[in-house]
């Protein structure tokens, strides 16, 4: 028990929604009929086959309707990495005759970057784009990485780990002048994928507006039931599958189609887009004053992200000369759910590969701490999270061993990590070193 807090009145506040969130009530109750009554497989032509059937129609028109697209190009799939997948394995493999270069970012998800590292290893040539201290694209690198062997381009819509926004219709904007330039139809390579599973309920997913060709999302991540994803394709665009068998899903996903998990996603989006303005308005709101709150209050600690075109529910912040796990630790003691923003890999303990990417030295990533705000978030949770977190950071701090140099921070942009913990090198940099030899 830490002496400060030992009269507080505990409770349970729950911020990590970026990882997962709960059903939402209205979405299980539209989920249970499919999981007693309504069982049968949607390829039946009997009773229950045909109301799974209507289910899984109605379903997909609900999400076509909030995309503003046809409902031939909503394909159900298990998740949203089995989406990314689809989408890069599903293109590179299927325009492989008319040019093998995968073109990302240095902070996409992993689903993204270990199926680019595959195709890398499967002879396409892949490009990884960086982006700058806050998090955003390098435009004019994206522009040079984008050639007439480019058949896809992959760009995260919203962070999960640090919340940036990137300008997706830009890059969209960015590939048809290429095309236009090259001679091509829209329906020609190279194509646009952005994984929008953080967007969903805070970002406008009208596919049309933003000018992708492939756009990923997820149930879990907007009060939906796990186990269920959608991928975007754009009528006209052919992908190779990556599950073969009865050729559901317009011979893109094959297998018994989990109804039960498609109403549900399509009800918690349907959710998510009818609260979007009233949410996004309020959590706007509790975002900055948390954000404010721990950097007034919890010295050397330094926001990882763009400061406004971030989601409005993102806090990603490193506290420094203390380990993430360990705030973790003492947080969940006190009934605190929060995440560190998968600033060590639990294989390799390699440091956050979306916080190194901005710049920041290792121990940047090594304190690094994600708050993400819901549904059901209030202020008063956010002032209890602040209460424990100040005396949990102090005391951490008495027996650190680290003391981070804020002026190397501050006047030296471009240094080293080595630079920002006495000359020391960190594990992972011995690691590289290491294989390099």
């Amino acid at each position: 028990m830490i002496k400060d807090l030992e009269a507080i009145e505990k409770r349970s506040v729950y911020l990590d929604h970026a990882a997962s969130t709960p059903v939402h009530p209205d979405v299980r109750a539209a989920m249970e009929p499919y999981l007693e009554d309504s069982f049968g497989n949607a390829s039946a032509l009997y009773d229950q086959g045909r109301r799974a059937k209507e289910a899984l129609r109605d379903s997909r028109a609900s999400v076509a309707k909030i995309f503003n697209c046809n409902t031939s190009e909503v394909v159900f799939v298990g998740s949203g990495t089995e989406s990314d997948n689809l989408a890069l394995f599903g293109i590179a493999r299927k325009y492989k005759d008319r040019g093998n270069k995968i073109v990302s970012s240095t902070i996409e998800h992993h689903a993204v970057l270990k199926s680019v590292e595959q195709l890398k290893k499967e002879g396409h040539e892949t490009v990884l784009v960086s982006v700058d201290r806050e998090g955003k694209i390098n435009m004019n690198e994206l522009t040079d990485a984008i050639d007439e062997k480019t058949v896809l381009v992959s760009v995260m819509y919203a962070n999960n780990e640090i919340g940036v926004v990137q300008d997706i219709s830009a890059i969209a904007k960015l590939i048809r002048e290429k095309k236009k330039l090259w001679g091509r139809s829209q329906l020609e390579a190279p194509f646009l994928h952005t994984d929008a599973c953080q967007a969903s309920g805070y970002l406008d997913l009208d596919v049309k507006k933003l000018g992708v060709d492939l756009m990923t999302i997820n149930s879990s991540k907007m009060y939906g039931p796990k186990g269920a994803g959608v991928l975007f394709v754009r009528r006209g665009i052919r992908l190779q599958p990556i599950i073969f068998g009865g050729g559901q899903e317009n011979k893109l996903r094959s297998g018994t189609e989990n109804i039960p998990a498609c109403v549900g996603l399509a009800k918690a989006l349907e959710l998510a887009e009818a609260s979007r303005e009233s949410e996004v308005a309020r959590l706007s709101e509790l975002r900055d004053y948390m954000v404010a709150q721990i950097l007034e209050k919890i010295p050397k600690t330094v926001l990882n992200g763009h400061a406004k075109d971030r989601l409005v529910n993102n806090i990603n912040v490193s506290i420094l000369d203390i380990e993430g796990e360990a705030i973790l630790l003492y947080l969940d003691e006190y009934g605190v759910s929060a995440s560190t923003g998968s600033a060590c890999d639990s294989s390799t303990l390699d440091p956050s590969h979306v916080i190194v990417a901005l710049g920041r030295p290792y121990e940047f990533a090594h304190g690094s701490m994600r708050f993400s705000l819901g549904r059901t978030t209030t202020k008063e949770d956010i002032d209890y999270a602040l209460k424990v977190l100040q005396p949990i950071c102090a005391l951490l701090r008495k027996t650190s061993p680290v003391d981070v140099n804020m002026d190397s921070y501050e006047s030296e942009k471009t240094a080293t990590p080595e630079a920002f913990v006495g000359g020391r090198t960190p594990h992972f940099l011995k690691k590289r070193e290491a294989q390099s030899k």
